[in-house]
């Protein structure tokens, strides 16, 4: 185990070809997202090289550039650190969360044919099959294609835009809070699919607001870890 806190082959070697340092960006920015690197963590730039198969200097590069986006603090004597978000912060993306995704199912709910409501309900399955398995990584994955299926349905190009500069900080808030939401999300999934079959407009918009509320506060009420 690395003190970095990644086991051993957890994440693969970096293939060579392409922008080597986008690329570490990438696998950085995805182990953040799912937590297997956690806040606070302390991030090595030896370590994480070493890990990923490339020099020092991506891994700086990288580092440097999630500290923009604020996914990394950068301490001055100390090193890099996995960013801690605060309640507000949270509170602040999800609120807008709720916001976009409220009008995608409206929106969803105006233009989905027969192909996208089958899609959705074979998304649900898939999410339904992932918490009967306690399988928490692949919950969120589906959860993330789900409510981007909806997007994708909404068509709204600019929305999708807006959407998706929040989806992976959606996804850093929502993995703490997926065991818990669990079933019951799933279970609005399937009203909200019904919802957008029937295309009730007002019923889809109040049930995704609903829905996305509920993540919101079960994740400020969380347990401490």
């Amino acid at each position: 185990m690395l003190s970095s806190g990644l086991p051993q082959g957890a994440v693969p070697r970096l293939e060579r070809p392409g922008p080597l340092r986008d690329r570490v960006y990438e696998a950085l920015l995805e182990l953040i997202t799912t937590r297997a690197l956690r806040p606070g963590q302390h991030l090595v730039e030896s370590e994480l090289a070493g890990h990923l198969g490339v020099s020092r200097q991506p891994v700086r590069e990288a580092l440097q550039r999630l500290n923009t986006e604020g996914w990394v603090d950068l301490r001055p004597a100390q090193g890099a650190f996995v960013h801690e978000p605060t309640e507000a912060e949270a509170d602040q993306l999800l609120t807008v969360r709720t916001l976009l995704e409220a009008e995608a199912a409206r929106l969803a709910a105006a233009n989905a044919g027969s192909a996208g409501i089958a899609a959705l309900t074979a998304l649900c399955a898939e999410g339904e099959r992932a918490v009967a398995d306690d399988d928490v990584d692949t919950a969120v994955a589906v959860n993330a294609r789900f409510h981007g299926a909806i997007m994708e349905l909404a068509g709204n190009a600019v929305l999708a835009e807006l959407a998706a500069q929040v989806d992976r900080r959606v996804r850093w808030y929502y993995t703490p809070v997926a065991r818990q939401r669990g079933e019951q999300s799933w279970i609005e999934h399937r009203a909200l699919i019904a919802a957008i079959a029937d295309r009730d407009e007002t019923r889809a918009t109040e049930l995704m607001r609903e829905h996305t509320e509920h993540t919101r506060r079960t994740y400020h009420e969380r347990p401490a870890v």
